[in-house]
């Protein structure tokens, strides 16, 4: 069976989140939010190595500081990050050797991962190469114009919301970025970058808990979250889309 990276991305500065520390580095109940999301994928059994790439600069001060009291005990790489997102996910891949190897790229500001989504992914992606955390579309959506103008109520049928982690091949990915690179293209999240190269990306349903920490309100949810109703991993994922 191929090798499982864990590609955790804690490249940005947060700059929206405000406060003296970047968000992955704040504390969240006890544990800085880059240590738990780290903590879910060393608890996931099909995962072998973890690569985390931090801001540049960050690199010895987060070995030191987080580190080295987290109690994680898979093999980990700390990698130098770049200017955008998608340079630190293409820095992160050149930590990894292996073509045939499964990544699994997942935001460290989203710490409320299970190790059985991870799981469940890392198993589609196995059969299809490619396959990302997502919920459903549940609340009315509306489009607006002249700022707050409803222009019309749009069908939500076959809608969803990406999440992380999205697994993918080493080869497949890597490949993907380097287009992108080599082209000028930027996308929001990598699975955008295979789907233009006409590959399948399949859909493996997440959970509305396993938010991105992106402002102090959602920290004070995710917070809030594990004091009152921690994350579980379901029983089953019965009715999981292909």
């Amino acid at each position: 069976m191929s090798i499982v990276y864990a590609l955790v991305t804690a490249g940005g500065r947060g700059r929206r989140f405000g406060g003296r520390l970047a968000k992955q580095y704040t504390d969240l109940e006890g544990v800085p939010v880059v240590v738990r999301t780290l903590r879910a994928f060393d608890a996931c059994t099909e995962v072998d190595r973890l690569v985390l790439v931090v801001p540049a600069g960050d690199e010895l001060w987060v070995r030191e500081s987080l580190l080295a009291s987290s109690g994680l005990q898979k093999p980990l790489c700390v990698v130098r990050g770049g200017e955008t997102r998608q340079d630190s996910v293409s820095a992160g891949l050149g930590a990894i050797p292996e073509e045939e190897a499964l990544v699994a790229i997942h935001d460290a500001v989203r710490p409320l991962v299970t190790a059985s989504c991870i799981a469940a992914c890392l198993a589609r992606a196995r059969r299809t190469g490619a396959a990302v955390a997502a919920v459903p579309l549940r609340e009315t959506l509306k489009k607006v114009q002249e700022g707050t103008r409803v222009a019309g109520t749009l069908d939500r049928e076959g809608l969803w919301l990406a999440q992380t982690p999205q697994v993918f091949r080493a080869g497949l990915i890597r490949a993907a970025h380097e287009e992108a690179r080599r082209l000028g293209i930027r996308a929001t999240d990598d699975a955008a970058l295979v789907e233009r190269r006409g590959e399948t990306v399949s859909i493996v349903e997440g959970s509305p808990l396993n938010i991105k920490i992106t402002t102090v309100e959602d920290l004070r949810l995710a917070a809030a979250i594990l004091r009152c109703a921690p994350p579980r991993d379901p029983e089953s994922r019965k009715g999981e889309p292909t």
